[in-house]
């Protein structure tokens, strides 16, 4: 294996073939803390020290080879060990909390025409170390982040039992002890993995991209929808709920012309009836070469008119990262690293 990162400690001790099982704890902490240098794991004897160096033993199996910052929003390109591209990014709030936004695929499969991501397809699933190390490299920069969205690169719930190794992962106790109610996974509505996270009932907490509330509109712009329409969504949501009785974010991406009149609000209000849940509102982010435009600060007024008068919950999210193609929808790269280093896939 490439990389330490998602073993447990006795994991470490047969990989490593440790004498004494302290030390698998020893190296646990070292990793946890981002240090993954043999030479900087100064408790450890400085003979065990040389035959992990001198086996190869990698600590780590991912790098990252570019690095761009906004006013809010730090996105990182991490070149993973067969050269394949993912991003992740760190976001700041107005109070200054860092969350991790992580990928789960190389590319993506669900063909969103909105995403910039979907226009990659689906390289391949990320193993769990590879999620890791995603929140490794993000702590690097602020080692207070300690939120995360599995809203980055892929489709969450197509990479689920990778994805709840990491999650498990994060959450011990002895290693980064995020909660659970720390950790956001963000799906475009796959029911079935829906129904899977509610039968794991682990009090994590769940995104669904929305986008329309209206079968026909909600198809054209989301294949997922032709698989599983808005009634079954829904029945899979409440069963969410009532397993996790936690409240549920619809992320609203608004598109000019597309799902901002006075109909689309009256589906989103129907299709919120029954669930504890707030829209998340995101302006859609520009990309180069998709259909779409960013609704004026008049249509986005009109909007939230008509949902405050259905008494919809609902925020309406500035943009995070969109200067450095970082923001929602706007992650993609190339497939490999010697095509571009530019992190937008161009």
């Amino acid at each position: 294996m490439a990389s330490l990162y998602g073993l447990s400690r006795d994991e470490i001790v047969s990989r490593l073939s440790l004498e004494k099982a302290f030390q698998a704890d020893q190296i646990l902490s070292w990793l946890v803390k981002g240090v993954t240098d043999w030479d900087d794991m100064t408790n450890l004897p400085s003979k065990l020290r040389e035959r992990c160096k001198s086996e190869g033993i990698n600590t780590i199996s991912s790098r990252v080879v570019d690095r761009q910052e906004d006013r809010n929003a730090v996105k990182l390109l991490v070149e993973l060990e067969d050269s394949s591209l993912v991003e992740c990014v760190m976001l700041s709030d107005k109070t200054g909390r860092k969350t991790a936004c992580i990928s789960s695929q190389v590319g993506c499969a669900m063909g969103c025409s909105f995403c910039k991501t979907g226009t990659m397809g689906l390289i391949r699933n990320l193993e769990d170390y590879e999620i890791i190390e995603q929140m490794v490299h993000i702590r690097s920069l602020d080692p207070s982040t300690g939120h995360i969205v599995f809203m980055g690169m892929g489709e969450p719930l197509n990479n689920l039992g990778a994805l709840m190794r990491a999650v498990t992962w994060f959450h011990n106790p002895r290693l980064m002890n995020i909660s659970y109610k720390k950790m956001t996974i963000s799906t475009c509505g796959v029911v079935s993995g829906i129904r899977s996270l509610a039968e794991l009932d682990l009090g994590i907490r769940l995104a669904v991209s929305l986008v329309s509330a209206d079968d026909e509109t909600r198809s054209r712009i989301m294949k997922v929808n032709r698989r599983w329409p808005l009634d079954e969504l829904k029945k899979a949501l409440l069963s969410f709920q009532h397993t996790q009785e936690k409240r549920i974010t619809l992320e609203y991406c608004l598109l000019k012309g597309v799902n901002t009149g006075s109909k689309s609000a009256k589906d989103l209000a129907h299709f919120m009836s029954g669930l504890s849940a707030i829209v998340n509102l995101i302006p859609w982010n520009p990309v180069e070469g998709l259909e779409y435009e960013s609704p004026s600060a008049e249509e986005i007024r009109k909007f939230t008119n008509d949902l405050d008068h259905l008494h919809v919950n609902y925020t309406l999210r500035m943009p995070k990262g969109r200067n450095i193609s970082g923001a929602c929808g706007q992650l993609a790269t190339s497939t490999r690293r010697k095509t571009s280093l530019s992190g937008d896939g161009e």
